[in-house]
């Protein structure tokens, strides 16, 4: 079963501004002006266990939470929302994943601070929301800080919007109000605080709630100042857990006896195999942690990135996937003292990690 997620929250928001061939799956209300604000790691059930703390979130209209798609991490889900396809056909399946014919054992492309051996044009081939609303004769306008600008991911999964870069929430605000000087208008707002705070200090900790406070304060100045009639959204990309057992892979154990590459994240790997080895890895796996951690191989791909899965994400895929139940994350050996820091994570299967709120106001 597929849920509601980004690509599909995109599809609606572009078809209520009348873009053809876009799909009003939540049935949204006609717009000329439509604002997203989406809040890098807040989880829906983050949201509602915090925000009594911050009155202006009273102000907006509750929808029925989404879903962030597998694996729920930023570099898929910002894709998705860009194209508005689910993963298995735009490609992006993680924070890292093998470039394809790169050697052996080949290379990880980190998905958000790219590689300029990678064509993003190439490597992400679906054309954005954002391309095709450009073409319809739509003012689209992307505000997010000035250093995402011109990068990698931002080509490969956001391109066609005019980049409006803004460091601080009193100039986002002040670019929101340029990008709707007209009708025909949309602008996507993005905002990492939250996300940065949680794996640093964890979800709830007094830096997270700090961070929960500069979107508040954000949300506050865009009621303010929006023109008037501009329809305003609120959602993220996925939540994030604090973590409980950390296990660091192959150590004690041969659990990377025939593993040549390592990736993905903590909460959700990519696990490349030496050829032949890939059911032997699989029983070893599911061996050892049992019910703990989920073991996939391509052919559960169908399932777990949608019912279509193009030949470029079966190429970069894991030959395995493993995804920690509860609150088990999988450290890398060879970074492990890094990702071991971090308190918050994301990317598996938790309601924690996969619901995001959708909100509205108009204004």
């Amino acid at each position: 079963m597929t849920h509601s997620g980004l690509a599909q929250l995109s599809q609606s928001l572009f078809a209520a501004l009348g873009l053809p061939g876009a799909v009003n799956h939540f049935a949204f209300d006609e717009s000329k002006k439509s604002a997203l604000v989406l809040i890098d790691g807040l989880g829906y059930n983050s949201l509602v266990k915090y925000r009594e703390e911050f009155p202006v979130f009273k102000n907006f209209v509750e929808h029925q939470a989404l879903h962030s798609h597998f694996p729920t991490t930023t570099a898929t889900n910002l894709v998705s929302l860009g194209t508005g396809e689910l993963p298995g056909v735009h490609g992006m399946l993680g924070y890292t994943v093998r470039v394809p014919r790169s050697g052996e054992p080949g290379r990880l492309l980190n998905a958000l601070k790219w590689d300029e051996r990678v064509d993003p044009l190439t490597w992400q081939k679906v054309p954005t929301m954002y391309e095709r609303a450009v073409q319809h004769g739509m003012q689209v306008s992307h505000i997010a800080e000035k250093r995402y600008e011109g990068s990698g991911f931002t080509r490969a999964g956001m391109r066609g919007a005019d980049y409006l870069g803004a460091n601080y929430i009193t100039e986002m605000v002040d670019k929101a109000v340029i990008a709707h000087a007209k009708e025909n208008s949309y602008s996507y707002i993005y905002l990492n605080v939250v996300d940065v705070a949680g794996h640093s200090d964890g979800v709830g900790s007094d830096k997270w709630l700090a961070a929960l406070g500069a979107v508040a304060q954000l949300l506050t100045l865009l009621l303010e100042k929006l023109p008037k009639g501009t329809q305003l959204y609120l959602t993220a990309d996925h939540g994030m857990i604090n973590a409980g057992e950390k296990v660091i892979l192959g150590a004690g154990n041969s659990l990377l006896d025939n593993v040549t590459l390592i990736g993905g994240e903590a909460r959700a790997r990519h696990i490349y195999v030496r050829e032949g080895a890939v059911q032997d890895t699989v029983d070893a796996w599911r061996g050892h942690f049992g019910e703990s951690v989920e073991i996939f191989t391509k052919a559960d791909a169908f399932g777990l990135f949608g019912s279509t899965v193009s030949e470029d994400s079966l190429d970069r895929m894991g030959d395995i996937v493993a995804v920690p139940r509860e609150h088990v994350v999988l450290l890398d050996p060879a970074i492990a003292e890094k990702e071991g820091k971090m308190v918050g994570h994301h990317g598996g299967f938790t309601q924690d990690e996969v619901l995001i709120p959708l909100l509205s106001y108009r204004t």
